[in-house]
């Protein structure tokens, strides 16, 4: 009888830990783009109710976006007790001009980005600070830092005496802690931090939404090349870029686009650094001399099938063309990063002139019967024609949620 009850207990606890995961599983809120079919299902007894219309069902289909605006669900046990809020924001459809062009980016944090430590003079001033390299330094006795050079000031400033330091953390908690400065020389002292206050490179710019000067770019975010971790960004620019030269991938070798900014003229505003992409504001059409004529419906997924489709990059300052690809696979219900589409490139002039997909080229638009459908993210190291595309919708829902 005992171990019936054990059975018993252990079946309950394995039935409320499937309903608790399934709960905690299902989003706070949503973004849909109008006339997207999705469907979120719950286990047996768990119900999402349309609030506008009080109809219970154990899904979230289609029928909820026909129309763009906010929708608000209320997910209940048995349609009696109420269990979580659902909040869905459909976006309604648009149009943008997929651009495909070099580009340069220019990121600045909040306060400075800690990369590195280093022992001074045989000590680790910050052994006890708690920081590590990805968190990022904002204050030093009150004082607000944005750059490396006045981190050094009021370090240099202490006089070797305590100083405090206020950071971000990886979990983005403010810390405050205490670090002794080491003396290196007279008026010249160190806390054996290397910090970064900017980061800049080369991309493709994808799209310019010409309904809210919206852009988007890369389709995928950048990294810190020494935490490895994505910037968190106070703010940014979008420049004019030089392309200096191609080198070509190989198998095994990915070739890149390299560029330069020097001489540079603002373009636009950069308001997000996501796994998304890079998405802001642009202010200076002329200096991408957007054609408007270009401008084209987002497809969404449903409408993205295997065959042909085209990219559309530059590999030549200021001669943006079309190239044939292939797409092999689509991933339809991908929504968590941002390898939607398998392709291939195809087109002999492409492959000649890069040997297929190259750093640089990540955000070059996606076009399928005249519509845009996504971007280029990754290239695979094993075979350089082979890569990764995102998603249209994604990216759009990104463009959304960061405006």
């Amino acid at each position: 009888m005992k171990l019936y009850k054990k059975i018993i207990f252990i079946v309950i606890l394995i039935i409320i830990y499937v309903y608790v995961c399934n709960i905690t599983m299902l989003p706070n809120s949503l973004i849909l783009m109008q006339g997207e079919n999705i469907e979120i299902s719950t286990v047996l007894g768990l119900n999402i109710t349309n609030k506008g219309t009080m109809q219970a069902s154990t899904s979230l289909n289609e029928k909820l976006t026909d129309q763009a605006g906010k929708k608000d669900l209320e997910l209940s046990l048995f349609n009696v007790i109420p269990v979580k809020d659902i909040t869905v924001n459909v976006i309604p459809k648009t149009t943008v001009i997929p651009l495909g062009k070099t580009i340069g980016m220019k990121l600045y944090t909040e306060g400075v980005l800690v990369v590195g430590m280093s022992e001074i003079e045989g000590r680790k001033p910050y052994k006890n600070s708690g920081i590590e390299a990805g968190d990022r330094i904002i204050e030093v006795n009150n004082t607000k830092i944005s750059t490396a050079d006045e981190l050094t000031e009021c370090v240099n400033t202490s006089n070797g005496k305590n100083i405090e330091i206020k950071y971000i953390n990886d979990e983005e908690e403010i810390v405050s802690a205490e670090i002794e400065p080491a003396k290196i020389s007279d008026n010249e002292y160190k806390i054996g931090l290397w910090v970064r206050d900017a980061a800049a490179g080369v991309g493709t710019i994808t799209f310019y939404e010409p309904s809210t000067g919206n852009f988007a770019s890369l389709g995928h975010g950048i990294n810190d090349v020494d935490t490895y971790e994505l910037i968190d960004i106070a703010n940014g620019e979008l420049v004019s870029a030089q392309i200096l030269d191609i080198v070509k991938g190989q198998n095994g070798i990915p070739g890149e686009i390299r560029g330069s900014i020097e001489n540079s003229i603002t373009i636009g505003n950069i308001s997000k650094n996501t796994e998304f992409g890079v998405y802001g504001t642009i202010s200076n059409t002329n200096a991408l001399n957007i054609d408007s004529s270009n401008e084209m419906e987002v497809a969404d997924r449903s409408e993205i099938t295997t065959g042909k489709a085209e990219i559309l990059c530059e590999l030549e300052n200021g001669k943006t063309e079309r190239y044939e690809i292939e797409i092999q696979k689509v991933f339809k219900d991908n929504n968590y990063d941002n390898k939607s589409m398998l392709i291939k490139i195809t087109d002999e002039e492409l492959i000649e002139k890069t040997g297929g997909i190259i750093q640089g080229m990540s955000g070059a638009p996606i076009i399928q019967n005249n519509k845009f459908i996504g971007a280029v993210t990754h290239v695979l190291v094993n075979d350089s024609k082979l890569g990764y595309g995102v998603f249209a919708d994604l990216m759009i829902k990104q463009l959304k949620e960061v405006n």
